[in-house]
């Protein structure tokens, strides 16, 4: 067991752990570029080339990504209840409770857990993440900038949303690709991960901690909330399996790096942002040995 353990969370910590010593040297790192190359290549490639090969039905796909988005939902409002209690800004702190790092993180996790399936499963909560992100997330942070059409058309640029619908198509009409499209998609796809896993390290070595309380509490919120909401509506749904160690695998992520990137782009307390994003990173690292565990 402990020799499978590594194999599934070596690769991470330590390609985590090259970028964060990468951002510790003050190494030139153009997160900016990165962000771009992965979100507009690497990932869309990624999407289509696992979908086109791997050998899951449409409807299991359809119930991880339904677990997703209601697990999303029920951390939103349990978000949106705790910070009225506390009198806290919804658009500063909501996004974090909602959206996980289910890709940079969970994609890889996984990937080395459960093989190419456990990466389509995961793709399919990612999908569901990426949508959210783009729409909800967008209308929660920029509340002072433009119309709600404006913001949510924001979507239709994002490469990844077409990448979604053709490798929907792929998986439903069951096709399979010409051979040179399929090694370009695994050539392409194949940046994704690794730049995913070394950016995080980068941000995390450039983020501070402020608010150490508050930064914790949040932190432990979005990581044992969205696992405790994962276990309700895997029972619930009946889910087992891989579909069900995916879902719980995903909805116990911490705080999405993207989330910053919101916050710093509208003004919406980067600072606390960027803590809840390093400590619930932390929270996750140390509790993951435990759940893989139990779910193995």
């Amino acid at each position: 067991m402990l020799s499978e353990l590594l194999a599934i969370l070596a690769p991470i910590v330590i390609s985590v752990s090259a970028g964060f010593i990468w951002g510790k040297t003050g190494s030139d790192f153009p997160a900016d570029f990165i962000s771009r190359i992965v979100m507009n290549i690497g990932t869309p490639c990624l999407i289509i080339s696992v979908m086109a090969k791997v050998d899951v039905q449409p409807s299991v796909m359809g119930q991880v990504a339904l677990a997703t988005a209601i697990i999303m939902s029920a951390m939103g409002l349990f978000g949106w209840a705790l910070l009225r209690w506390m009198k806290l800004e919804i658009s500063t702190y909501l996004p974090p409770l909602i959206f996980p790092n289910n890709g940079n993180m969970g994609l890889p996790l996984c990937l080395f857990a459960y093989g190419q399936t456990g990466l389509a499963l995961a793709l399919g909560s990612f999908m569901v993440m990426m949508v959210a992100t783009f729409t909800v997330g967008l209308l929660l942070v920029s509340t002072s900038e433009g119309g709600i059409v404006k913001r949510v058309a924001s979507i239709a640029k994002q490469p990844v949303i077409y990448a979604m619908v053709i490798a929907v198509l792929l998986l439903i009409t069951d096709t399979e690709l010409p051979r040179w499209i399929s090694n370009t998609l695994d050539l392409l796809g194949g940046i994704a991960i690794p730049l995913m896993t070394i950016a995080l390290g980068v941000s995390l070595a450039t983020l501070r901690i402020h608010f150490w309380k508050r930064s914790l509490l949040f932190s432990v919120s979005r990581v044992g909330g969205g696992l405790l909401f994962g276990f309700i509506v895997c029972e619930f749904m009946g889910l087992t399996g891989t579909p069900r160690n995916v879902v719980l695998l995903q909805s116990a992520m911490p705080v999405a790096v993207f989330n910053y990137l919101l916050a710093l782009r509208y003004n919406q307390k980067p600072e606390e942002v960027a803590a809840m994003v390093l400590v619930s990173t932390v929270i996750a690292f140390i509790g993951l040995p435990f759940l893989l565990l139990v779910i193995l």
